[in-house]
């Protein structure tokens, strides 16, 4: 089998799935074709909002399938007619068991964390929050509970004490479709030699990484300087921490707050941690831009 003989349909929705199936489709592999979200309508005008993967392979004239439902007996037959060998999966939905046990050479998943840690739907947000200095990139086969099968690959990134969740996210974008290429060739050489894949079934040692709501966004004033800068980092640039902000007698409510620096004594624009204060760098009043600290003060001022 060469990668043009095995048939692949690749499942994702966000930007950070483009640059996986970018890496499929320039190298050369047999994509049939992709699954994902429908199209949403947004802003006053309901204009119809098409997910990045979507445009990517209709750019490339790859055959897209939008089903509202997994389950359904119309997306179920278009699947099963592409006649693919293989289903790749990375920043999708969670897939039912008659679509991820389809293929003959089964379903992988690509997750941004190195599994069995943060499993579930944030993975880099979590990671910076909780203040790891490493995190990585992982492909595992789909089993019924999510993020939980068994692993074939991994690569691990370190994280800068200042990095914030853009950077790490788009370092590990570009990891991961390295590693999806890596774990497809695995699988054509296991194939020819008649071997099956190596994987290695995951240890419980794990933390959840559920996905971030607005409350979870909120600044908590009671944790240490370096827990409250680590929450900002792991949620900048999106979708952005927030707290109710004094400067002088003006309160400035669901303010984001993008960048800080621990501090020793307080500023004309700072946070009051439990241990401390922050420096608050870069931040966004509603209906504002967003301003380094310097543009925000003058503006009170005039």
């Amino acid at each position: 089998m060469t990668k043009q003989d095995l048939r692949i349909v690749f499942m994702g929705t966000p930007d950070f799935a483009v640059e996986s199936l970018k890496a499929l489709v320039e190298g050369g592999y047999n994509v049939v074709a992709c699954v994902t979200m429908p199209d949403k309508q947004a802003g006053r005008g309901h204009h119809l909002i098409t997910s990045p993967v979507k445009d990517y392979a209709l750019s490339q004239e790859i055959p897209v399938l939008q089903p509202e439902k997994l389950k359904s007996e119309e997306f179920l037959s278009q699947l099963s007619a592409l006649n693919a060998q293989l289903f790749i999966v990375v920043a999708f939905r969670m897939l039912p068991e008659v679509v991820w046990s389809m293929p003959r050479l089964g379903t992988f998943n690509l997750h941004a964390s190195l599994l069995p840690r943060y499993r579930g739907a944030a993975p880099i947000n979590w990671a910076v929050i909780n203040g790891e200095k490493e995190t990585g990139v992982t492909t595992f086969f789909l089993k019924h509970e999510i993020d939980t099968g068994d692993l074939i690959l991994q690569e691990k990134i370190a994280i800068g004490e200042e990095e914030n969740v853009g950077s790490v996210h788009d370092r590990l974008m570009t990891l991961g479709a390295a590693l999806v290429t890596r774990t497809v060739d695995m699988i054509i050489d296991a194939e020819n030699t008649g071997h099956s894949v190596p994987a290695t079934p995951q240890s419980e040692d794990s933390c959840p990484a559920p996905k971030i709501f607005k409350e979870t966004c909120e600044i908590d004033l009671t944790k240490t300087a370096l827990e409250v800068k680590n929450f900002v980092r792991g949620l900048s640039p999106y979708p952005g921490a927030w707290t109710n902000l004094k400067v002088g007698n003006q309160i400035f409510e669901n303010t984001k707050i993008f960048e800080v620096r621990i501090a020793e004594k307080p500023s004309a624009l700072s946070l009051k941690a439990s241990d401390g204060y922050l420096d608050i760098l870069q931040l966004q009043v509603p209906g504002k831009k967003r301003l380094n600290a310097k543009d925000f003060l003058n503006g009170l001022n005039h």
